[in-house]
């Protein structure tokens, strides 16, 4: 019975790991991959426990299962791994000292105008039912994402907005990007989510914001089609905007 020695180093050792796997289980609740997480998780615990009790064939078939399995592992959590990855780079990022060592360049801001612009155009295309996905850049350049869509490069407008996203316009069908107070592209492709807490009320357009927000520090406004409400998402966080004064306020705002 010598696995049952206990000792300091066991105790952080346990504490360590338990800290870990709750971590993992934040970064992935609410996403297809826990259910594979969890029977990873008891194949490492079964392994554990039949290394402990000296059981060598159960053992050494799960450790060559999980040695085997590795790579799988990383093909299927690589949306998780990435998203995880670019978190941790986004909060060093944000750190003032990581900034002065990078010297990575600000966040871009929205002069006045520009957001009164867009506040007045989704404002209507919500009156009128029109649906619409606003991609707002922050410090990501987002250029993988602009490249999938048609180059506008014009000054953002209330009228230029509302006839992109008009059901009959050619470019009405995807995100439009704006950054440095200019539409810089539309018609653009957005990465889906995979969460599954979304609300079912919640459409493709706001899968694609939630998508695009988990893997980069772009900010998203989507306007429903179905019902006209309008979302802003950030991160993993979807904020439905009642009033064009808390719309104006989110794209004022730069600090995450």
């Amino acid at each position: 019975m010598e696995f049952l020695h206990f000792t300091l180093i066991d105790l952080i050792d346990i504490v360590l790991v338990a800290a870990v796997i709750f971590i993992i289980f934040r970064w992935i609740k609410g996403s297809s991959a826990m259910n594979i997480f969890i029977a990873i998780l008891i194949l490492f615990l079964v392994r554990v426990l039949a290394t402990a009790l000296n059981m060598r064939m159960i053992s050494a078939l799960l450790g060559a299962i999980l040695d085997v399995g590795a790579l799988a592992i990383i093909i299927i959590f690589q949306p998780e791994i990435r998203r995880f990855l670019n978190n941790i780079g986004q909060t060093a990022g944000n750190n003032t000292l990581f900034r002065r060592l990078l010297r990575r360049h600000k966040a871009e801001g929205l002069d006045t105008d520009t957001v009164s612009q867009i506040v007045s155009a989704v404002e209507q295309m919500s009156s009128h039912y029109t649906g619409a996905l606003i991609v707002i850049r922050r410090r990501d350049n987002l250029q993988s994402i602009i490249s999938t869509g048609d180059s506008v490069d014009a000054r953002v407008s209330e009228r230029l907005i509302m006839n992109i996203f008009f059901k009959n316009s050619p470019l009405h069908d995807g995100a439009m990007v704006i950054g440095d107070n200019r539409i810089i592209a539309a018609r653009c492709t957005l990465p889906l989510t995979d969460r599954l807490d979304l609300p079912a009320s919640y459409g493709m357009r706001h899968r694609a914001a939630v998508g695009l927000a988990e893997q980069c520090d772009a900010d998203v406004i989507v306007v429903s089609e179905e019902n006209g409400h309008i979302s802003f998402v950030r991160g993993r966080e979807i904020t439905p905007v009642e009033t064009s004064a808390t719309l104006k306020l989110k794209l004022q705002n730069n600090d995450q």
